[in-house]
């Protein structure tokens, strides 16, 4: 098969679809791969190191589409390259369908086969293609949202971890997936007080069992999220709905009980957010105020930090990457049941129910 890498085209989009180490694994299995010239300075792997393993390099975004069987990126494709996706084309890749009709729509008239990472699933219910950015995003929700509580940008002026004679700041996660965890550990290990909370009890039981006792949980509801946002310094939105929009758990209307200076960081801003006056923002303006309360909603957090989010990125795609190569997508999706849960959109139809409830189509 010939696969295709192209370069990330999106605001403040470092990361590549491939590394040289996964794109050497495939050509070793007999596949051809094109690399845009520059798709992988951005996390540290130059045209060279791609050359080196038998890359072909080529130089504009439009070649690599017209010129690839299946094309492997990291966010979904954007305004400029609906018009290059090819019918018939496999795109493996962050769609996030859910949260853009507009996308949808685009690929739907493409006729193209898209794979969705986000909605891979295995027998136990996780998300193997997910998991390792929703790490680095519930990580860097922490840094972030510890350096936006800092006045100067607006913040309370709170230091999460607080000091000897200061008791620490407070962060409240909500939900208790690979975000929430994640985040919490992260709070934990700054000395923050955490309050996690989430609709399943087995996920609350095992935070219990696994984190330090200053890590309290909480079941969720609407009474026990008014009653922590009054108090909490951070709150960090880790709500995912499969391949559906995040539920508004904090309503507009809320905004009015927390201190101003207050920071939330909404991670779930991909599926449009769990937060109602979520809206995306890029690395480059990260944040908004409303009602004297700080928004960071980065729909991208972990390009941020490009090399680590590609090297963990590549591997878990790698090994779906091949199957679809050496078998075709058809005979590997038959074959796979966890890649088959990836498929969106076939040839013009949307495949995946979450996005036509979504859409009411």
């Amino acid at each position: 098969m010939i696969i295709g890498v192209p370069k990330e085209i999106k605001n403040n989009e470092s990361r590549v679809g491939m590394t040289p180490a996964g794109v050497f694994e495939l050509i070793k299995s007999g596949h051809t791969v094109y690399v845009q010239s520059g798709a992988g300075d951005g996390s540290g792997f130059l045209n060279e190191d791609y050359q080196q393993v038998g890359a072909i390099i080529l130089d504009t975004i439009g070649q690599v589409y017209a010129m690839s069987e299946m094309i492997v990126k990291v966010k979904e494709p954007i305004e400029e390259e609906y018009s290059l996706v090819q019918e018939g084309q496999v795109v493996f890749t962050y769609f996030h369908f859910a949260s853009s009709e507009a996308l949808t729509a685009a690929m739907l008239k493409s006729k193209a086969i898209c794979i969705a990472y986000e909605t891979v699933e295995d027998e136990d219910g996780t998300l193997p293609l997910l998991t390792p950015m929703s790490e680095v995003a519930g990580r860097m929700a922490i840094q972030q949202g510890a350096k936006y509580l800092e006045k100067p940008v607006k913040g309370k002026g709170v230091l999460l971890g607080g000091v000897p004679g200061v008791a620490p700041g407070k962060v409240l996660v909500l939900g208790a997936g690979v975000v929430g965890i994640q985040a919490a550990k992260m709070a934990a290990g700054l000395g923050a007080h955490v309050t996690i909370l989430d609709v399943d009890m087995k996920r609350l039981r095992y935070v219990n069992d696994v984190m330090p006792p200053h890590v309290v949980t909480e079941f969720s509801n609407e009474f026990n999220i008014r009653k922590h946002i009054k108090t909490h310094d951070l709150i960090v939105g880790g709500v995912l709905l499969k391949g559906a929009k995040a539920p508004k758990l904090i309503t507009k209307d809320m905004l009015k009980d927390m201190h101003p200076g207050t920071v939330i960081v909404d991670v779930a801003v991909d599926q449009g957010g769990c937060v109602e006056t979520t809206k995306p923002t890029t690395h480059e303006d990260p944040i908004y105020i409303i009602d004297d309360v700080v928004h960071y909603s980065v729909a991208n957090m972990p390009g941020a930090v490009p090399y680590t989010s590609t090297m963990a990125l590549t591997n878990v795609t790698l090994p779906y990457v091949l199957k679809l190569a050496n078998l075709g997508w058809e005979a590997a999706c038959n074959e796979n049941q966890s890649l088959n849960k990836g498929l969106n959109i076939v040839e013009g139809e949307v495949v995946y129910k979450e996005i036509v409830e979504t859409f009411r189509w």
